[in-house]
């Protein structure tokens, strides 16, 4: 199953596995479309008049004067913002739902499969279907708000508050938990921040919709972590007293630790990378309050015509999620090192 040949120099032997042939071509298509595209992407970045058309990779005299005057931009610095805040706020709900259905669905008897299919549903969508649905949805003249009128909520709201309950929902450009002043206070040299460092209330509607979506892959995770349980280990709690919450807490839970911890890597690398929900959904929103970076890369490079500051910004968005994806990689090489 393999090539033998010697060296006329040195006499030593090497071989050659058809293993290896057969992985060849792959690894040559991703190196060439992902590591010399993302050195290309770097490039593009530290040039200073870089065009489709003439791809000068010239430099800036200030080599990193494109990345100085991205994390200078307010509206860049909104979408780092709002970055972390909605990438926090999807894995905390996507990951603890995804994880409360898999045991309802995982104690069901015959309905089991059908329900199963029901939470999974949404995840077949588009993505542009799903914004468009949700901004229906969040619309301040229809939707949610509607239903909160003809349910009586708005009138018993109205009649403790005086004013009437009419959330601006997408179109707010408030920001609740402004730390600004308190991080300028403890730390001076975070004066550059232009941005309010707190949550955009139009966030909340993105970070429902796109839970909703994600929801379905993150139950599936966990049922075949459910699934992959030894019956013998169930039974062994059922005789100790430990059904139920218990069980849940002391045995399911530790023995789906793996399970947590790669789904939460999937979905920070999908949050991180939200793009076309968002955009069809709010865009960036008022005040930059649901803007993305994806979509700040799309603005500068397709709109803007500022190819080095979107290729900076690409940049960016490649280097958090490698802050992500990079640590939980040594850690399961590691483990699988340790077993082997």
């Amino acid at each position: 199953m393999s090539l033998q040949a010697e060296t006329s120099k040195s006499g030593r032997k090497f071989k050659i596995n058809h293993a290896f042939l057969l992985v060849l071509p792959s690894f040559l298509i991703v190196f060439v479309f992902v590591y010399i595209f993302i050195l290309y992407t770097i490039g593009v970045s530290l040039s200073a008049n870089w065009r489709p058309a003439t791809q000068d990779f010239t430099p800036n005299e200030d080599l990193l004067k494109v990345y100085g005057s991205l994390f200078s931009n307010p509206r860049f610095q909104a979408d780092i913002r709002n970055s972390l805040i909605f990438a926090a706020l999807f894995l905390l709900f996507t990951v603890i739902g995804g994880f409360l259905l898999a045991v309802m669905v995982n104690n069901m008897m015959r309905s089991k499969a059908f329900f199963r299919g029901v939470f999974l549903l949404p995840y077949a969508l588009s993505f542009i279907v799903t914004g468009v649905v949700w901004r229906w949805i969040f619309n301040p003249e229809a939707g949610v708000n509607l239903l909160l009128y003809y349910s009586g909520v708005s009138s018993i709201y109205e009649g403790i508050t005086g004013s009437p309950l009419k959330p601006e929902w997408l179109t707010s450009g408030e920001v609740v938990g402004d730390i600004n002043v308190l991080l300028v206070q403890a730390f001076p040299q975070f004066e550059f921040i232009q941005t309010q460092l707190g949550i955009p209330l139009a966030l909340i509607p993105v970070v429902m919709a796109s839970s909703w979506q994600l929801l379905g892959f993150s139950m599936a995770m966990y049922l075949a972590g459910l699934a992959a349980i030894p019956h013998e280990v169930k039974e062994a709690s059922e005789v100790d007293g430990a059904s139920g919450f218990r069980y849940i807490r002391s045995i399911a839970i530790p023995m789906l630790a793996p399970i947590t911890v790669t789904t939460l890597v999937i979905l920070t690398h999908v949050a991180f990378k939200m793009f076309d929900l968002i955009y069809s959904m709010s865009g960036s929103g008022v005040g930059f309050a649901t803007d993305m970076p994806g979509i700040f890369v799309y603005e500068s490079m397709y709109k803007a015509l500022l190819f080095n500051q979107g290729a900076a910004a690409s940049i960016v968005m490649l280097l958090i999620v490698l802050l992500i994806v990079v640590p939980y990689l040594v850690r399961t090489n590691r483990q699988r090192s340790q077993e082997d």
